[in-house]
């Protein structure tokens, strides 16, 4: 079914995102490309919905080597997470792609500038399906707006905490309008309109896809913007938290495997999908995290750090043989192989399109809720002894086969939980940042690394491109 969907927004994507491609990677035209004679059915506005997912799902970088001219959207985010953080780093110091681990990126980085583009597609794409919205059977109105506005808030979450205060664009706007286009807005308008699109999904949307926006999911994805916020609001992300664990739809998995191998499986809350040996609806980045026999076009990505095998090996439980092996001096995650992989053999094998993998983006599962749990409880003090809490806590622990019971968790305690129960799933740096710790870990880590660190890195540059393109009414982050 995920071929299906995918390969219609495929199609429609084609139709009502007919950009000059020279210009892809500037928001204005496709802000202003709405053709109006595309939208004429409910059928159009929900093609058009799922040109909204083809837009996050992004293109399988063995596709097209023309970065420039390509959206990869979040098959490139383990650059721009994983890599900053202390868990993982290239395998070459070769190429812009090893800039992110040595901190040197800058604003002209060709991964950075396609990520901050790819999530503006997004945003964009569904300004103008709200636009035409009206005709849509009335009966789905809400709901394709509720998914619209869903997307873009997620579109917009990932862009404020990497880039920090970015323009704010809710509407289609003309090709003369480049203040709208252009301007930052604060960090805090940007969370306000976050807000006010995920609480519309949780009012309208129901628990009854994965792949696709739903009510579980916005209110998961909320809870973590209310837990990011410069003031965290933590009642109300624990509310969010306990409506989607007392809804009872979900549950962890009781084999730690088959979280990223059973495709949507009890644990999933929202999933990009992805479909094996279809270049065009298939991921690049389970092939580039093997760097022993390069199955990916790159040296290998995701190369495990040391200090993270060494939190594996004290609180990994049954989770450090399911998230990365050791082959010769090369520690690779092995979370998303492709299909067809065994990794018995010498050299191991990774199918017949480890290249074109099928395996799902995990954007949000039950374990992430549990442990937010924990953090919205907390509240942000040095520990807790909260039943509820400790309730949640030792359910990610008995999964993982840690079964001693626990009788209170410390902020500590759960960041590092967090880091061998989520490795590798983009969510380490935004923890870090969250815990406010990021400066102090990242710091550490550079220097024990041989990198320089400093404050300024913890936002990404924005993007040259889009400041010329701006003529100069987008203003870059400091230091760069």
């Amino acid at each position: 079914m995920k071929h299906i969907k995918y390969l219609i927004a495929a199609l429609s994507v084609s139709v009502f995102v007919s950009c000059d491609t020279d210009e892809y990677l500037n928001p204005l035209p496709d802000t202003a490309v709405a053709v109006d004679g595309f939208f004429q059915s409910d059928a159009d506005v929900l093609s058009g919905i799922i040109g909204i997912y083809d837009a996050l799902q992004g293109v399988n970088s063995n596709t097209d080597s023309d970065i420039g001219d390509v959206n990869r959207g979040v098959q490139f985010e383990h650059l721009l997470t994983e890599h900053r953080t202390d868990n993982t780093r290239n395998a070459t110091l070769e190429g812009s792609k090893a800039d992110f681990h040595r901190y040197v990126v800058n604003a002209n980085n060709v991964e950075s500038e396609d990520y901050y583009a790819s999530m503006y597609e997004v945003i964009f794409r569904a300004n103008n399906l709200l636009d035409f919205i009206e005709l849509a059977d009335a009966s789905n109105q809400a709901k394709y707006t509720a998914e619209a506005k869903f997307l873009r808030a997620y579109a917009y979450f990932k862009l404020v905490r990497m880039f920090g205060a970015v323009p704010l664009v809710t509407s289609v706007v003309g090709p003369t309008e480049n203040e709208a286009l252009f301007t930052r807005v604060s960090e805090e308008q940007v969370y306000a309109q976050i807000i006010a699109d995920l609480q519309e999904a949780v009012n309208v949307l129901d628990n009854s896809s994965k792949s696709r926006a739903s009510k579980a999911a916005a209110q998961g994805i909320l809870a973590k913007v209310y837990l990011s916020q410069a003031t965290p609001n933590y009642s109300g992300a624990q509310q969010l938290c306990e409506a989607i664990i007392n809804s009872s739809e979900f549950a962890l998995e009781s084999n730690f495997h088959d979280v990223f191998y059973d495709e949507l499986n009890d644990e999933i809350i929202f999933a990009i999908q992805y479909e094996t040996g279809n270049s065009a609806e298939s991921q690049s980045f389970s092939a580039e995290f093997t760097s022993s026999t390069r199955a990916g076009s790159e040296d290998g990505q995701n190369i495990v750090n040391e200090n993270l095998v060494a939190d594996f090996a004290l609180y990994g439980g049954n989770r450090t043989e399911e998230s990365y092996i050791t082959f010769g001096t090369s520690n690779e995650v092995i979370k998303f192989l492709p299909e067809g992989s065994d990794i018995t053999t010498t050299p191991p094998t990774y199918g017949i399109s480890a290249r074109d993998a099928g395996n799902d983006y995990i954007a949000l599962r039950y374990a992430d809720v549990l442990l937010m749990h924990v953090e919205a409880i907390m509240a942000g003090a040095a520990t807790t002894t909260n039943t509820a809490a400790l309730n949640s806590f030792q359910a990610v622990r008995d999964r993982a086969g840690l079964t001693a019971v626990v009788t209170s968790i410390s902020k500590e305690e759960l960041l590092v939980e967090r880091r061998v129960e989520l490795a590798f799933e983009n969510q380490r740096w935004f923890d870090l940042l969250r815990f406010g710790v990021a400066e102090a870990v990242l710091s550490a880590h550079a220097t024990e690394m041989g990198y320089i660190f400093d404050a300024r890195k913890l936002l990404l540059p924005i993007p040259s491109r889009e400041i010329n393109i701006s003529g100069g009414l987008l203003t870059q982050n400091p230091g760069y």
